[in-house]
């Protein structure tokens, strides 16, 4: 299946990169059919597809090696690694989790990351399963990460043995689950991350296994000590930092290039996602990959999305992508946000800590009232199960959507997104700050000639009071004939008053928020 010369390990990368770039050109269009080229206008002419604007919600999970210690977070892989030499220990303090790992496991030249291989073993992984409990969920587009910062393919390559066809579970994770998501007509996802990995190891620390140079094709290429440098925030990059920021050479550039092409290749993913710092890529690598991507699809007649963060992709060649955050204000573009499960990793831990359904579901409505759309991670343990509390909060999800989802999927936004007291921080990584929504906070969505307004939460009053809907507003210019509470049969009576419109209300129905038809 997978050909590997022992002695060349060293420039597997190059070897790898030639290797793809003959195995993909027999789907790469000629240039006479070519629509896009590799120049950021020309992919800026790419439109968001109809479905994406439709979706508003999505599914993955962050699930590899890292699931096997299930300590803390899915970072475990890097800090495991930080000893008290290491440029990111604090104070000269080895990082926790390194102590966490030599205590439990042994030292780091012994028992390294690569050593967790064989025990992700993923042996109740039931792809159907899965797909089922995302289509329940009320996802319209679902997928795994394809690969992390650890630099483990989750699907079965031809570019490396460090991939999950060849150890640890011995399957085809992406494989599997594409097959079964689209079964249940929703779009396949993949999601990628690996340009992470450089400087994820410290491959420079000869007293670990990271620096062996067998293991170059799982952690990356023999960097010098201090290479790894974490990502410039948003307002570093507007201010012009000039930091010291490595970035990676041809051969990383080439293999991360070429494990992309043979994702589209293979699984023809509908929307390939990225993590931040794709900064370390060359722009022309990235460019490439757009170009490779959209004419691809447009040869196959499938409508595809990509995703970015800050500034990885030029404006308006991609879906702009938040991470746990979300915008204070609507947006004229579509946009996604990508937020875990649990408040305190991406993969599965001992000691998680979930958010309520009640908390993903006002934010599922908060962000659709903007212009944009959720992907929420979820977090499998190593075995390949999905952990009871997380199935509870989708299944409540995917009951919420299946009375209220007309007022979110196939929605557009209204003039104004909502109203109410609820003050959003914006920022990457900022959902933690922003309070739980009230019954005073209220969402628009449009379909038609339809206004919905979903409140947060019950009111205590006998009447819902939409102030922005007030006799004479300029916002809604059309006569109301009728108003529905969705999930309650009938018509709610109703009156424009001088200082809102007021719905009486129906008897309570439901947990969450609350959607009214306002046509």
């Amino acid at each position: 299946m997978k050909f590997f010369i022992i002695g060349l390990l060293t420039t597997a990368l190059v070897s790898c990169g030639t290797n793809q770039k003959k195995e993909t050109k027999k789907n790469t269009p000629q240039k006479d059919s070519v629509k896009y080229t590799r120049n950021w206008e020309s992919l800026k002419k790419h439109k968001t597809p109809d479905w994406f604007l439709d979706a508003k919600f999505g599914i993955y999970c962050h699930w590899g090696p890292y699931s096997v210690p299930a300590y803390e977070t899915e970072w475990y892989a890097h800090w495991m690694y930080v000893n008290k030499d290491n440029p990111e220990a604090k104070k000269g303090k080895a990082h926790k989790i390194h102590d966490y790992h030599v205590k439990k496991y042994g030292p780091l030249d012994k028992f390294g990351y690569k050593d967790f291989i064989p025990m992700f073993k993923a042996e109740k992984f039931d792809a159907a399963e899965w797909a089922d409990l995302f289509q329940k969920a009320g996802a319209k587009f679902a997928g795994p990460v394809s690969e992390h910062a650890d630099g483990f393919a989750m699907w079965d390559s031809d570019l490396t043995k460090w991939d999950s066809k060849d150890m640890g579970p011995k399957r085809d994770v992406m494989g599997e689950l594409s097959k079964e998501i689209r079964k249940r007509d929703m779009k396949f996802i993949a999601t990628f991350h690996r340009h992470w990995l450089f400087g994820w190891y410290p491959t420079w620390d000869e007293t670990t296994d990271a620096s062996k140079p067998e293991y170059v094709g799982l952690y990356g290429p023999k960097l010098k000590k201090g290479d790894n440098k974490m990502p410039k925030s948003k307002h570093q990059l507007d201010n012009g930092d000039q930091s010291y920021y490595p970035v990676a050479d041809k051969d990383f550039n080439d293999e991360w290039l070429n494990r992309l092409k043979e994702i589209i290749d293979k699984y023809n993913p509908d929307l390939v996602w990225f993590d931040n710092k794709m900064d370390i890529i060359s722009e022309e690598h990235r460019k490439e990959f757009l170009e490779y991507y959209y004419n691809y699809a447009d040869k196959n007649k499938q409508e595809v999305v990509s995703t970015y963060k800050f500034y990885d992709f030029a404006k308006g060649s991609a879906v702009y992508d938040l991470e746990r955050a979300r915008m204070s204000e609507k947006k004229e573009f579509p946009w996604l946000t990508d937020d875990s499960i649990d408040w305190n990793a991406w993969s599965h831990i001992s000691y998680p800590k979930y958010k309520s359904t009640n908390r993903l579901i006002d934010f599922l409505v908060d962000v659709v009232s903007k212009n944009g759309a959720v992907l929420l991670n979820i977090t499998p343990r190593a075995d390949g199960t999905i952990p009871e509390p997380v199935k509870e909060r989708l299944l409540e999800m995917g009951q919420w959507l299946k009375v209220n989802g007309e007022a979110i999927y196939g929605t557009r936004t209204f003039e104004i997104y909502g109203e109410g007291d609820a003050k959003v921080v914006e920022g990457h990584l900022s959902e933690q700050k922003n309070a739980d929504n009230t019954s005073k906070d209220i969402r628009f969505t449009t379909k038609g000639n339809v206004l919905y307004a979903t409140v947060l939460d019950w009111p205590q009053e006998e009447e819902l009071v939409i102030k922005s809907l007030k006799k004479g507003n300029t916002l809604n210019k059309n006569q109301i004939t009728s108003i529905q509470m969705l999930g309650n049969e009938g018509d709610l009576k109703f009156h424009e008053k001088e200082d809102g419109l007021h719905i009486v209300l129906p008897q309570k129905t439901g947990k969450h928020a609350f959607c009214f038809r306002i046509n």
